[in-house]
């Protein structure tokens, strides 16, 4: 139990906050929270994003998992973000333990604290945040009074790095599932069971892992000799979904913060999954299948989110939000309803195939503000490889009517090492850069600016190319200077992800749960905020790895074979590993696969197996 009580630490707090940097990320407080009494509710949840404020308050997530939890009388969730550096320095001085935002109740009093793992270079912060909460990091030394950690969101397909320190995980989409682990809990603090007995329940839920009852055997190469599951559970944990978005809970009085966070708007969710079936594409395959809701849900969902938030923008949100069948007739509605009263739509992504100029300016009718396109590759080999679906011709075509519309600021997005490129898919991208600039120039455009953004390409789990190494650092450094000299110019700024931080991110995204006592040992020496360019300490992982005897190429820069036991291979997706065996195959023969939507079924598996459809709307 903690030493400290809410007031106690409210009292604390309010005296020092205002030395902080962005006090108004630790108050709480804001429009449209949720503050229920503690001792009329069964059970108290807090939801953990383990990044700060403005951040974890931009995800849709959090804000869709926080109002669901609240909407059951029976249950309370309160929100807790990582604290910023000099928050935590002074939280450690006065020993004032990690609280949640609504109550100011330390996490230690609460009965389920939910991380989400939207990103592998946050998991010290999970780490990080328990300590801070005086929770013993590792499940084995917490007691009867600590809560139980659980964690879900996209990094749960592949969580053995951090196996030992969560109890359970939840995979897929939360709507049904988090509800009924809640109602298990409940029943366990009113007839207490052991908590082996307790985690074989929950372990009958769809989509919850319980690593204790999996045992993972090594061969002598490093390699995974076998993945065994005991009696009781399932050898493989498929991931929950929701069949009908028009039936799923959304929060339409969403908490509205006090200070401008990273997506500062409403958010409005078009629809679920993406069959484009981009090779490299994590969420293409882990949200698949298709769903989309419904005009008229969305416009209801609308009208209450006006009048509940006062906000004037609104976000249309997916992960290709151009291909949601209704997309032109929502966005003429919204703004017919409510662009006289200065609301206007945002678009967080255009595919350059679907490109519609009418669609980008009825968005941006204001100003126009620029438009970024993610061609991914620079040349048309490279992207029939990972079978991005688009040809410099759409690009081309796209960007003229920009530049004749009246645009002159336009983003372009590509992956750095992507597997089977080559020096001319390089100059791809510098060629690419100048053509679009030279459109501008040609079109009349003046203070025309392209900029080009690279990333370096991370393997992920469940995708057609999780067998594939990261390709070297020093092999994508000299590839990033190179593009640097290149484009050089004063129509062009150039920004790349750092290289050091993407091969991190390849050894927890494909590593096991042999990292566990590294990631920890990292945490104690100081790691966190892995993710900020500015916060991460390369030498402490370089002493971590060197402290535990692992090689970390063996993680991100091993070539895997088809019939290697993949540290996820107890994890279902849904999508069938021939499928991604096949994918992967035609990846390495430039062969394109066509979207399902509007093709033949390209037998990813999800519909049949777990007997749900594409749906769409329009």
């Amino acid at each position: 139990m903690s030493k400290f009580t809410a007031a106690e630490i409210r009292r604390q707090v309010e005296r020092f906050l205002p030395k902080v940097l962005k006090p108004s990320r630790y108050l709480g407080s804001e429009w449209n929270a949720i503050k229920k009494d503690w001792d009329k509710t069964e059970v108290h949840m807090a939801f953990a994003f383990p990044d700060v404020y403005e951040v974890g308050m931009s995800h849709l997530g959090t804000r869709i998992l926080y109002h669901l939890v609240n909407s059951y009388p029976e249950f309370l969730c309160e929100r807790v973000f990582a604290p910023w550096v000099d928050m935590e320095e002074t939280m450690r001085e006065k020993e004032i333990p990690l609280y949640a935002l609504e109550s100011f109740q330390p996490l230690q009093e609460f009965d389920v604290v939910g991380f989400t793992l939207q990103y592998e270079m946050s998991f010290t912060n999970i780490l990080n945040m328990l300590d801070l909460a005086g929770i013993p990091m590792r499940s084995e030394e917490r007691g009867i009074d600590d809560p139980w950690i659980i964690a879900g969101g996209p990094c749960a397909f592949n969580p053995e790095p951090l196996v030992g320190f969560i109890d359970f995980f939840l995979l897929g989409e939360s709507e049904e599932q988090l509800p009924e682990v809640l109602r298990l809990i409940a029943e366990q603090k009113t007839n207490p069971l052991p908590r082996r007995d307790f985690l074989v329940r929950v372990a009958q839920v769809q989509g919850v892992y319980v690593p204790d009852f999996y045992h993972v055997s090594y061969k002598d190469d490093g390699r995974i000799e076998s993945i065994r599951a005991e009696e009781g559970v399932p050898a493989v944990v498929e991931k929950a979904i929701v069949a009908d978005l028009d039936q799923a809970f959304f929060p339409t009085n969403p908490v509205v913060p006090y200070l401008e966070i990273v997506h500062d708007r409403m958010m409005l969710e078009v629809m679920r999954g993406c069959s484009r079936g981009c090779r490299f594409c994590q969420a293409g395959m882990i949200y698949r299948p298709v769903r989309e809701r419904s005009q008229e849900t969305l416009l209801r969902q609308m009208e209450e989110l006006v009048r509940s938030t006062g906000y004037d923008e609104v976000a249309l949100t997916s992960l290709s939000s151009g291909d949601y069948s209704c997309i032109q007739p929502v966005i003429e509605s919204i703004l017919e309803k409510h662009g006289d009263d200065g609301v206007g739509v945002s678009l967080p992504s255009l595919r350059v195939d679907s490109f519609d100029v009418n669609l980008a300016e009825s968005v941006q009718k204001t100003r126009k503000s620029g438009l970024t396109f993610a061609p991914e590759a620079g040349s048309q080999r490279l992207r029939d490889v990972i079978n991005k679906g688009v040809t410099e011709e759409n690009l081309l075509d796209a960007v003229e009517t920009a530049f004749k519309k009246g645009w002159s600021t336009i983003k372009l997005y590509f992956m750095v090492g992507l597997p089977t490129e080559t020096q001319e898919d390089i100059d791809g991208i510098v060629d690419l850069a100048k053509k679009v600039a030279n459109l501008g120039t040609k079109m009349g455009r003046r203070n025309i600016t392209v900029t080009i953004s690279t990333s370096f390409f991370v393997p992920k789990p469940h995708t057609p190319f999780q067998w594939e190494p990261q390709e070297s650092k020093a092999s994508v450094d000299l590839k990033q200077r190179y593009l640097r000299e290149k484009l050089r110019d004063r129509r062009f700024k150039y920004n790349y992800h750092d290289v050091k931080t993407s091969y991190l991110e390849a050894v927890f995204a494909k590593g096991d749960r042999r990292l566990a006592p590294l990631l920890e040992w990292a945490v104690k020496h100081g790691a966190r905020f892995d993710g900020w360019g500015d916060q991460f300490r390369e030498d402490i992982w370089m002493d971590a790895f060197k402290e535990f005897g692992v090689d970390p190429h063996f993680y991100a820069n091993r070539v895997m074979d088809y019939d290697d036991i993949l540290p996820w291979e107890h994890l279902g997706s849904g999508v069938t590993k021939q499928y991604l065996v096949s994918e992967h195959h035609r990846a390495l023969h430039e062969a394109k696969t066509t979207d399902c939507r509007h093709d033949e079924c390209s037998g990813c598996g999800i519909c049949q197996a777990r007997g749900v459809q594409i749906i769409l709307k329009g």
